[in-house]
């Protein structure tokens, strides 16, 4: 017998759309790969530089995002916030 992966949904808000993003997600999905999923979606065209982006879960940055859903602990409905990792100046 085969396990079947189950998907859920979680929300993504991405600052630099301001908006947020709903996706479907197994739990051995790695953060990165939510991450780039989100940008993509959110901005229309994929990232650039990818790395200029960072990701929070539960107000704390996730600082591995090689690390499952399931390992950081994101279940269905949960957020997620991806932001540019340095500060931007006001105009």
């Amino acid at each position: 017998m085969t396990a079947v992966a189950t998907k859920f949904a979680i929300r993504v808000m991405v600052t630099d759309a301001w908006d947020h993003v709903a996706l479907q997600v197994a739990p051995e999905m790695t953060v990165a790969e939510v991450k780039r999923e989100a940008l993509t979606r959110a901005l229309v065209r994929p990232p650039d530089p990818f790395e200029a982006y960072e990701v929070k879960f539960r107000g704390a940055l996730v600082p591995d995002e090689q690390v499952t859903l399931r390992e950081l602990g994101v279940g269905p409905n949960a957020a997620l916030i991806v932001l540019p990792a340095k500060r931007r100046p006001a105009r």
